[in-house]
């Protein structure tokens, strides 16, 4: 349906829908939230030194995500696509200053995802001073496996997370490793926003990101959470 305003025509707002395994209703997206840095061994590779500083995020627009995977076509202005695995956390009740302690229960469940960087763009980008946004907020720039609710998996702190590309790993690590846990990382960000039903937070990726191309497939798993498959088409 489209909606004029004022002589203009508009299309109804589209909101993005990851699905949630168990039958249950699809989890609706609000916003995308990505923490930076959060693996000590990636900071490294990235040139960063990884002290225990306070986090940072940037964001990703709602309709990046890509449910499941599948074929997707390699994205325009970029010849460096890399790969970033993650840990995503779907939130399902509200919060602002929150406690680590108390963000525990503002987690839905969680997903495993990929955070899709034209590292090009970034680079560009880091060079000049600018904002990010275009390096990581560009269409299809998120997929995400479906969400297992919490009530399932209980409270998830470690676990392989691992990432291959046309069957040969790039990138390994355990949950364990991140900088900040995921209840410390929900809790700084709560007192920069306010936390809301249907946002995801991306919780950062272990070390071993790296360059795709057209043809490649690209194979995420997360312990205990589940699995995630693309392949990138010309």
């Amino acid at each position: 349906m489209v909606q004029s305003v004022s002589g203009l025509s508009l299309p109804e707002p589209f909101i993005p829908f990851i699905p949630v395994e168990g039958g249950e209703r699809a989890f609706p997206v609000r916003r995308i939230w990505c923490v930076g840095r959060n693996y000590a061994a990636h900071a490294r590779e990235m040139g960063a030194d990884p002290v225990r500083e306070p986090p940072f995020f940037f964001s990703k627009p709602p309709d990046s995500v890509v449910p499941g995977g599948g074929q997707l076509r390699f994205p325009i202005a970029t010849e460096n696509l890399h790969h970033e695995v993650e840990l995503a956390v779907a939130i399902g009740a509200c919060g602002v200053g929150v406690s680590a302690r108390e963000a525990g229960n503002l987690i839905f469940g969680y997903a495993v995802a990929l955070d899709m960087t034209r590292r090009d763009l970034q680079a560009q980008a880091k060079l000049a001073s600018l904002p990010w946004d275009m390096a990581k907020g560009f269409d299809h720039s998120c997929p995400v496996s479906p969400i297992r609710p919490v009530s399932r998996s209980g409270r998830i702190d470690s676990g392989r997370l691992q990432l291959e590309v046309n069957g040969i790993i790039r990138q390994s690590g355990d949950l364990s490793d991140m900088i900040w846990s995921v209840e410390e990382c929900i809790a700084a960000l709560s007192w920069l926003v306010e936390i809301r039903p249907g946002d995801i937070l991306l919780t950062g990726t272990p070390e071993g990101v790296g360059p795709v191309k057209p043809g490649d497939k690209l194979s995420a798993f997360c312990e205990n959470v589940g699995a995630l498959e693309l392949r990138y088409t010309d």
